[in-house]
């Protein structure tokens, strides 16, 4: 069991592992688009840690299977289950409240213009937004309320919802288990000696399109609060 020692913590996921597991894992997945505070949790760089460790966090929570595989099947399916859900709620609170949000004043958690460059992520890329959002920090966390202010099918958005959230879940953890596995058989490395290099790049790979985009993008000023 970990201590908490300063707000790094925070940002690193194996504090989260050591912390509280699976069961801290699940919630934090959940929060990240389902209480729309999360976003500046570790998402990405969450899920690969988590399956470098699936084995002794399935182990300690429910049990292991004795399969490698199994257990890291039942820990990708477990987070897409709370992403799924998750999306859902945020989805339900944009049809009902999201409007309002244009209107919110910018606080701590939340800030106003991730909600824009979310509406024109969606605004562009269309239904597969919903997919594609999965894999883009932030905007996943608004992606779903945008969904729901401007009424997108709630089927059609249930079954990208599910499509996004087991790409994202089982190809980041699995990742990161047979990752870990190739690079200890055949080099002789183990990922978890380096971590911080591990989420400096996944880091990095996640947000530098996003910072070009708000650095280069188009500015939207519209306002939407009618819709």
């Amino acid at each position: 069991m970990g201590n908490f020692e300063s707000w790094k913590d925070l940002l690193n996921p194996e504090f989260y592992i050591q912390m509280g597991g699976f069961w801290l894992i699940l919630f934090i997945i959940f929060a990240e688009t389902g209480l729309f505070v999360g976003f500046f949790l570790p998402g990405d760089s969450l899920l690969f840690v988590s399956g470098i460790y699936a084995v002794e966090i399935i182990n300690e929570s429910i049990g292991s299977t004795g399969s490698d595989f199994l257990d890291t099947t039942i820990l990708a399916t477990a987070v897409a289950l709370a992403a799924i859900i998750g999306n859902e709620v945020g989805y339900w609170f944009g049809l009902k409240a999201g409007p309002a949000l244009y209107k919110k004043e910018d606080t701590f958690l939340f800030k106003k213009k991730y909600l824009f460059q979310a509406h024109d992520f969606f605004e562009q890329h269309g239904a597969l937004a919903v997919i594609m959002a999965r894999f883009l920090p932030v905007v996943r966390t608004f992606t779903p309320i945008v969904a729901g202010i401007v009424k997108m099918d709630k089927g059609r958005f249930l079954i990208d919802n599910i499509i996004g959230a087991f790409l994202w879940s089982f190809s980041l953890i699995f990742a990161g288990h047979y990752l870990d596995k190739i690079f200890l058989d055949e080099f002789g490395i183990d990922l978890k000696t380096h971590l911080e290099i591990i989420i400096l790049i996944i880091v990095l790979v996640t947000t530098v399109p996003l910072v070009l985009k708000f650095f280069f993008g188009k500015k939207n000023t519209k306002d939407y609060s009618q819709h």
